[in-house]
């Protein structure tokens, strides 16, 4: 039979009835000919409520307790979809991450896949089981501990799954009905997208769109998993929300297809840094080990003086490592692996990023942009680009402003 892969997020199974409207759409594919593989999520709010109750309880909690904590949640979820299921008469059980088993690494609350057999889910679906209902975010190392897979980690699940099992595709639901040019609460011109790309959809989920997690995009570009992400709350057909897929099945492409924004963004100047190779390493090695996300680097002459030359390097990170990052350089500069004048952090900045692969066959993008944001007097404090996408460090108070300008000055609401 077919296989198809259905993915529901906390907010599409945050009470009883939502897990029964969940169902009735897996119950149609069922209908239509498949056998389905649900993955679904903790309902909305459970992983934070686990997640408080054992900070209460162990401050300088046992990693491996965590994960077997937090897990529940989704527990909880796949037994009560497979009881839903049950109840409309569609032959579905449960599958927690060890009983199919999901591999993954040893690495708790940050654990990644090693592999996922499919003896186990196939015996059920020979057997005459039409549905299996997988707790995502969830697997288990080679110890026989229950591991998580972090942040997004169900769609992770998710798209794995779909991998593995050589799905036709990868049905994600979610409180949105797909992707769009840009955020909607900023203008109302929005553009829902029928198809991108997964280069677009990696460069936009990594520059600030919540629509899809990083990794689980990472993963269905390796393995060319057709993702299709829609709405839990609408009625929907085999057309319906926004198909994630690989750039052939996309007949012909704009030159930008997307604005997206990051708002909690700083950048930070070290001032005076001698110039000397070696010089990048000793300054971005103590970043990493202190954990800090480095994004966009720049460099330029900052000074000639006494026969040597010396830089200005510009980095942005999170706004909420810029402590660490601040204490990373201090004490780089104390042991004497980099010296500089001074360090200047501005928490008040946000990137604006323009994202498309017609980038590669259209000229004059970047003048498009710097002309639109121009136009509104909005300055540019840092600009980086790659093939796909330009991005840009501008004031925060003009983030939405800028959004605007650019979904605008590329016609975005445009087919």
């Amino acid at each position: 039979m077919p296989l198809l892969v259905m993915k529901f997020g906390g907010t599409s199974v945050a009470d009883l009835g939502r897990i029964k409207n969940a169902a009735l759409k897996v119950k149609r594919e069922v209908e239509r000919g498949y056998d389905v593989i649900v993955i679904v999520s903790a309902m909305s709010g459970k992983t934070n409520e686990l997640v408080g109750w054992v900070e209460q309880t162990s401050p300088l909690f046992d990693a491996r307790e965590y994960d077997a904590v937090v897990s529940s949640g989704e527990n909880v979820t796949a037994g009560l979809m497979a009881l839903t299921l049950q109840e409309m008469d569609i032959p579905a059980r449960s599958w927690q991450g060890w009983q199919v088993p999901i591999l993954t690494t040893s690495a708790h609350s940050a654990a990644r896949f090693i592999d996922i057999p499919r003896e186990n889910i196939d015996a059920k679906f020979a057997e005459g089981f039409k549905v299996a209902v997988v707790a995502g975010f969830q697997g288990v190392s080679a110890e026989g501990r229950i591991t998580t897979l972090g942040r997004g980690g169900s769609d992770t699940t998710a798209v794995a799954f779909a991998a593995a099992f050589a799905a036709e595709r990868c049905d994600i639901y979610t409180d949105v009905d797909g992707v769009y040019t840009t955020d909607p609460r900023i203008t109302s011109k929005a553009r829902k997208l029928e198809k991108i790309a997964f280069e677009e959809m990696l460069e936009l989920a990594s520059l600030g769109a919540k629509v899809l997690q990083t990794r689980s995009v990472e993963l269905a570009m390796r393995y060319k998993v057709r993702l299709r992400v829609l709405s839990s709350f609408e009625d929907t057909d085999e057309n319906s929300g926004t198909l994630v897929c690989d750039e052939d099945e996309i007949m012909e492409s704009k030159a930008v297809s997307g604005v997206a924004y990051s708002r909690d963004e700083a950048k930070m100047t070290l001032v005076k840094v001698q110039d000397r190779p070696g010089i990048a390493a000793a300054i971005f090695g103590p970043l990493a080990e202190a954990g800090v996300n480095v994004d966009m680097i720049v460099q330029n002459i900052s000074e000639l003086a006494d026969g040597g030359a010396y830089t200005d390097m510009t980095f942005s990170c999170p706004t909420n490592q810029v402590m660490r990052a601040q204490k990373a350089m201090e004490d780089a500069r104390a042991s004497g692996a980099v010296n500089y004048a001074d360090l200047v952090v501005d928490t008040d900045v946000a990137k604006i990023s323009v994202v498309g692969i017609g980038m590669r066959s259209h000229a004059g993008v970047a003048a498009t942009m710097f002309k639109a944001l121009a136009a509104e007097n909005i300055n540019i404090k840092v600009i980086t680009t790659s093939e796909i996408k330009i991005s840009v460090l501008v004031d925060r108070k003009y983030m939405e402003l800028a959004v605007q300008a650019l979904h605008d000055a590329f016609q975005l609401e445009k087919a």
